[in-house]
């Protein structure tokens, strides 16, 4: 997952270098974290959201063959 997370992200960004995506994984979870330029933030998150939401769709939808759930979080 981590891999597909970072290709959405920079191929969204201006600043791809600064993309860094961490997976760790918990119980019957992974997390997965996203962390990108702050001037880039709003090319992620999207208008109310929608593009954080679509990652996170499309997440679940290719995690959807494994037993875990999949929490993707951007951070600041």
């Amino acid at each position: 997952m981590k891999e597909l997370v970072e290709v959405i992200a920079k191929s969204l960004v201006d600043y791809p270098d600064e993309v860094a995506v961490t997976e760790r994984e918990e119980n019957n979870a992974v997390f997965v974290e996203l962390k990108v330029a702050s001037a880039d933030m709003g090319k992620v998150i999207g208008h109310q959201g929608r593009i954080a939401k679509a990652i996170r769709t499309v997440v679940k939808a290719a995690s959807s063959k494994n037993d875990k759930k999949v929490i993707v979080d951007i951070l600041q």
